[in-house]
């Protein structure tokens, strides 16, 4: 969907969480990562988003096996739990706004999720805008999901933020090149999918704490991916029908939001399985909170059931 019609932010609301682990979450991560963080250059965001990552890092399940490998000239990362109880692969691609962010700033995230599910997980290294600009991120991904589909892999999505993003794009591609039967599932966290920044959510949580509208908006201008892409972004696409089972969890207090809303009724009207999870005390980059939140600690449980769920089907 294309942005219509004058845009304006009501800065006057600030909304912030009562759930006091958040809060505190939220402390640490001002501290880390300024708020105004993408005013500053790409090279300096990236060392404050390191910094932030390895903070919140956690030591990785006893027995998780990790390999680093190149899937034609992309790096990932394979996760192997110590007990497997599935064939099927999980894939995964980070969120950071495609301008941060790595296999190892959500190593710790990728572990936990291999480790719940008993699967095996590749997570992609795609590379970053400003250095590249749509749509070199989805052609890596992309890429790595191939190779993973042409060695007779069936495999569930995964991605949080912009790599919710990349997810769709990936979902669509399958269904249009003929593996959609190979794709189990779609799981998206929080996903940025190129919502009207005229929805309320967009105003009602234009300074919300951890993504503000503002960040949306440069996020998107460095990636310069077409609004009317239906790869780069889902809410554009015609024809969802024969897309796979998904998932979808939004913070409340996010201006992605209603991205998540829309897209998980859209996807009802075109007969696919949707569930919908809003995690009511919950910022963008939840995720991080899995350890000093309640209220992460159980979202981060439900998406990881959800995964479960797919990555175990025939």
């Amino acid at each position: 969907m294309s942005d219509s019609g004058p845009v304006s932010f009501d800065i006057s609301y600030d909304p912030m969480p009562e759930e006091e682990g958040i809060r505190a979450f939220i402390a640490k991560c001002d501290s880390l990562y300024p708020p105004d963080a993408v005013a500053a250059g790409i090279e300096q965001q990236r060392v404050w988003y390191d910094v932030l990552c390895s903070y919140f890092g956690r030591a990785r399940p006893d027995g998780m096996h990790i390999q680093d490998d190149v899937i034609g000239t992309v790096p990932v990362r394979h996760y192997r739990p110590e007990t497997l109880g599935t064939p099927h692969r999980i894939l995964y691609m980070h969120g950071g706004g495609f301008v941060v962010g790595s296999c190892d700033s959500h190593d710790a995230i990728c572990a936990d999720i291999a480790e719940s599910a008993q699967a095996e997980l590749t997570a992609i290294d795609y590379r970053l805008a400003p250095e590249y600009i749509w749509p070199a991120q989805h052609e890596d991904c992309h890429t790595v999901m191939h190779s993973l589909l042409m060695a007779g892999k069936k495999i569930v999505l995964v991605g949080d933020s912009a790599g919710g993003m990349l997810a769709t794009g990936l979902a669509l591609r399958a269904r249009d090149d003929g593996f959609g039967d190979r794709i189990l599932g779609q799981v998206l966290i929080y996903p940025a999918l190129g919502g009207d920044l005229n929805w309320p959510s967009y105003g009602q949580m234009a300074s919300a704490p951890g993504l503000s509208t503002d960040d949306v908006i440069y996020y998107r201008d460095v990636l310069k991916a077409p609004m009317d892409d239906p790869v780069a972004h889902a809410l554009s696409v015609d024809d969802l029908r024969g897309l796979p089972p998904t998932y979808i969890t939004s913070a409340y207090f996010d201006p992605l939001r209603d991205d998540g809303r829309e897209y998980t009724a859209r996807l009802a009207r075109a007969g696919i399985w949707v569930q919908y999870r809003e995690e009511p005390q919950m910022i963008h980059g939840w995720l991080r909170a899995r350890y000093m939140s309640p209220g992460a600690k159980d979202g981060f449980a439900h998406v990881c059931q959800a995964i479960t769920r797919m990555v175990n089907q025939e």
